[in-house]
């Protein structure tokens, strides 16, 4: 497995395998199934709705001898409702209860949006602070916290535009180490890319193969698709892969870290099986040309009238 070797010299794998949309009942199976297959890193998030039950798969792993805590890097997610300063230690011991963990890999800023503390979910333009009352680095000061106390080894942040990190990296004390954002040839952001990699910044990508499980709600019309790309599909032939495959090396070869979500036993089988798949330049050119800066999750969902959340990815 490809890794990346952060500041203190943990080891980040470059495949993880993402929880969100899987469903309780499964994603037990699916952690475990994971785990015994080669993955080391499992991506997680309290508003995914299923820590507690993936909280028993690290539970069934660790009691069976099939892995040591050490040797996994379990990621989760700051939600929403938790971003006044003194709810982030709560939130975190939260998750690390439900996971049953002691501490977390990295921990990270779900969204840079943030709702009145006692709404889970917020529909309307009253159930959120703006960012003057509820200000990012208030909300990293809360994060720093936690980190200094061992809760967490490292702190990032996800969905983080270049303004809105490089305000936050400037007033930082412990600068974020990742930001967890959509990528993949459609939406390849490479300006993002290039200021991550002068700040050590370690992208993560998220839906990296389209996210074609999510809810209807959150679809467009005639969305388009990766795994049906006619470009992608000519690269998988030619290597004798699947497009996910190709999909998922494309990011390793990147040099950003990928976490393809499946409760399929064979699909989180062969995603794993990506990092051994070598993509020439010509194929690297070829999946670069596809770049149409298309984003699957475009956050209108956050987007109320008399809400100052118009423009997440400050575009």
């Amino acid at each position: 497995m490809k890794h990346y070797t952060l500041k203190n010299g943990d080891q980040f794998p470059a495949i993880g395998l993402g929880t969100w949309k899987s469903r309780p009942g499964e994603v037990k199976e699916a952690v475990i199934h994971a785990i015994k297959s080669g993955y080391r890193h499992i991506d997680c998030a309290a508003i995914y709705m299923n820590e507690k039950e993936i909280g028993e798969a690290f539970r069934y792993c660790f009691e069976n001898n099939i892995v040591k805590r050490e040797e996994l890097w379990i990621t989760s997610k700051l939600w929403n409702n938790a971003h006044l300063r003194d709810d982030v230690r709560p939130a975190i011991k939260n998750t690390l209860a439900d996971l049953q963990l002691d501490y977390l890999d990295l921990y990270i800023i779900h969204w840079p949006v943030a709702f009145k503390p006692e709404k889970l979910n917020a529909p309307n333009a009253e159930d959120y602070l703006s960012l003057e009352e509820a200000p990012i680095i208030e909300t990293w000061r809360g994060m720093e916290e936690i980190q200094s106390v061992g809760l967490a080894k490292h702190i990032g942040v996800s969905n983080f535009s270049i303004k809105k990190l490089d305000d936050l990296y400037s007033k930082a004390t412990y600068k974020p180490e990742v930001n967890q954002v959509e990528l993949h040839p459609y939406l390849q952001q490479k300006e993002l890319f290039d200021y991550c990699s002068q700040k050590n910044i370690i992208l993560t990508g998220y839906s990296p193969l389209g996210s074609g499980d999510r809810s209807e709600g959150m679809k467009k019309d005639d969305e388009p698709s990766l795994l049906e790309n006619k470009t992608i599909n000519k690269v998988a032939n030619k290597h004798n892969a699947s497009p996910a495959q190709v999909l998922i090396s494309w990011h390793v070869h990147r040099g950003n870290v990928v976490i393809p979500k499946s409760t399929n036993p064979s699909r989180i089988e062969q995603n794993l099986a990506s990092i051994a798949l070598q993509l020439d330049d010509e194929d690297l050119k070829t999946i670069e040309s596809l770049d149409r800066h298309y984003r699957y999750v475009d956050g209108r969902f956050f987007v109320k009238e008399g809400n100052s959340y118009s423009n997440i990815y400050d575009e």
